[in-house]
């Protein structure tokens, strides 16, 4: 299967941003210019950009894409915000500048990043340019949900801070991880499935497998370079999670064998797609950016 070029989607997620975020001067003015700081802060955009892929895989017009894909970024920076907290990660660098608690204060990161979830959820409900039938609404909004919830990104959130400083086996490891980050950019790629409603199931099952396994190759990806990279190229601490002695790939298979298993898990995200043939290179062009990527 031939790779597509690389299809940047950034301005375009970037204009939905700019259009559908609260504007800075509007009150509170505080909060919303905390919402923006952390969330058009630059990125890889990589979720968003799942959701056009995916899109564009299925044949769907990018625009009718626009709200899953701000719906998922607020969803993203909501989480790097809560994550970056002194009752969390207490990170003082995000993205190569200071985070946003550090930025603002603390209060306001806490309710910048609650009012992203809310808007994530509000545009989903209104915004005209989606499919106008409601099952297709209620499924976006389901899908999303679920990612986020107890049982997705949120209950993930809490066991890898259970999991710090003990000895948990690859499956309790895998867990955590598949709801940490694994469950949202599964949620990015179902999203772009549940805007077109009369897709045929296998290809359907297809796509989520592809999710699931490429969600899981991006977290090894992301233990591998809290050990490789620095912090100058990461935009973040290096070094956090043995600082934190927090439950990873490299400290539970030995590095060698992470980076093995991430080549694993992109092998079986691609098989996975070879029910769309060329079509699917899209999303091809994102998983080997997801394990080859320096930050």
């Amino acid at each position: 299967m031939t790779r597509s070029a690389p299809s940047d989607q950034t301005a375009r997620i970037d204009d939905a941003l700019e259009r559908l975020l609260p504007s800075s001067d509007t009150a509170p003015e505080r909060l919303h210019a905390a919402m923006r700081y952390s969330v058009l802060s630059g990125g890889k955009r990589i979720r968003p950009r799942l959701v056009y892929a995916t899109g564009a895989v299925l044949g769907l017009d990018p625009a009718a894409l626009d709200a899953p894909a701000v719906a998922v970024e607020c969803i993203h920076a909501y989480s790097l915000i809560h994550d970056d907290l002194p009752a969390m990660d207490d990170d003082a660098l995000r993205r190569g500048r200071a985070t946003t608690h550090i930025a603002y204060d603390e209060a306001t990161a806490i309710l910048a990043g609650d009012a992203l979830q809310a808007l994530a959820f509000e545009v989903l409900a209104t915004d005209p340019g989606l499919d106008a039938r409601p099952a297709v609404r209620a499924a976006l909004l389901a899908t999303l949900a679920r990612a986020v919830g107890s049982r997705g990104m949120v209950g993930g959130q809490v066991l890898d801070m259970l999991s710090e400083g003990r000895a948990i086996d690859r499956d309790a490891l895998e867990h955590v991880h598949a709801l940490k980050t694994g469950a949202l950019l599964r949620a990015c790629v179902l999203m772009a499935a549940d805007s077109h409603p009369d897709l045929d199931p296998a290809q359907r099952a297809a796509l989520d497998r592809f999710a699931t396994r490429i969600g899981l190759a991006f977290q090894v990806r992301d233990d591998v370079l809290d050990i490789d990279s620095s912090t100058a190229v990461l935009g973040k601490t290096q070094g956090a999670d043995a600082a934190h002695d927090k439950a990873t790939y490299p400290a539970l298979l030995g590095l060698e064998a992470a980076r093995a298993y991430a080549d694993r898990l992109h092998a079986e995200a691609i098989e996975a797609l070879a029910v769309f043939g060329a079509a699917g290179a899209p999303l091809l062009t994102i998983a080997d950016e997801i394990v080859r990527r320096d930050h």
